[in-house]
């Protein structure tokens, strides 16, 4: 098990009242899986992929990431890079920067160095070798987002967390990104955890879940 959360629990105050976003939230991620979850806008998928992600904290309840707990861990910054990778609805490139330096970022914050070999190695098997040395703002919607996933992938992290990954893309570079999630799941073993709003993506998850009303449940 790579993601174990128990009783987590997340509030947000809204004047006088309390917003119940997550209620007792129940985990297990299987290393090697992909995760997906649906629910309505704020339901708070963001928010649960947040705290998985480490960015953001419950209130109460336990998380643990490859049997470490998050709340104990003092180099949590550290564990973040080093084992999570992010994806988001917005790649979030730096257009000032080439592609090989976005992608490069991780490695950078880590301080640790870049294997020029391995990262030719990654822009091929991404089908965008002969972009490197391109700007953010020369290629399409769906390359961009290509390029995130890279950098996500770059740290070689034990798990993805995908909000939304597709949400900005036509229904082409959404199938193209499914496809490449799930070429990353079987080719890299890497873990996957997607919250989305398009029932193809939902699809793709070993496991489906719904987050409705603060509760997840498992979808059969």
């Amino acid at each position: 098990m790579i993601v174990d959360i128990k009783k987590l629990t997340k509030t947000f105050s809204d004047g006088s009242t309390k917003l119940h976003v997550l209620k007792d939230i129940n985990l297990q991620i299987d290393k090697g899986s992909i995760i997906t979850i649906k629910g309505p806008s704020g339901s708070g998928k963001s928010t649960l992929l947040s705290i998985i992600g480490t960015l953001d904290n419950a209130d109460s309840g336990e998380l643990l990431i490859n049997g470490m707990s998050v709340q104990e861990n003092i180099n949590i910054d550290k564990l973040r890079n080093k084992s999570i990778g992010f994806v988001f609805q917005f790649h979030n490139l730096i257009s000032e920067l080439t592609l090989e330096e976005n992608v490069s970022l991780p490695k950078m914050i880590a301080k640790e160095q870049l294997d020029k070999e391995e990262l030719i190695e990654l822009f091929e098997y991404f089908d965008l070798k002969d972009r490197m040395n391109s700007f953010p703002n020369d290629l399409s919607g769906g390359e961009k987002q290509r390029v995130a996933v890279m950098r996500a992938v770059v740290n070689n992290p034990s798990i993805i967390v995908a909000d939304e990954p597709t949400g900005n893309l036509d229904k082409e570079n959404a199938l193209k990104m499914m496809s490449l999630f799930q070429k990353l799941n079987t080719e890299k073993k890497l873990t996957i955890i997607i919250a989305t709003h398009d029932e193809d993506v939902f699809n793709i998850g070993h496991k489906k879940y719904q987050l409705v009303d603060g509760s997840l449940d498992l979808v059969h």
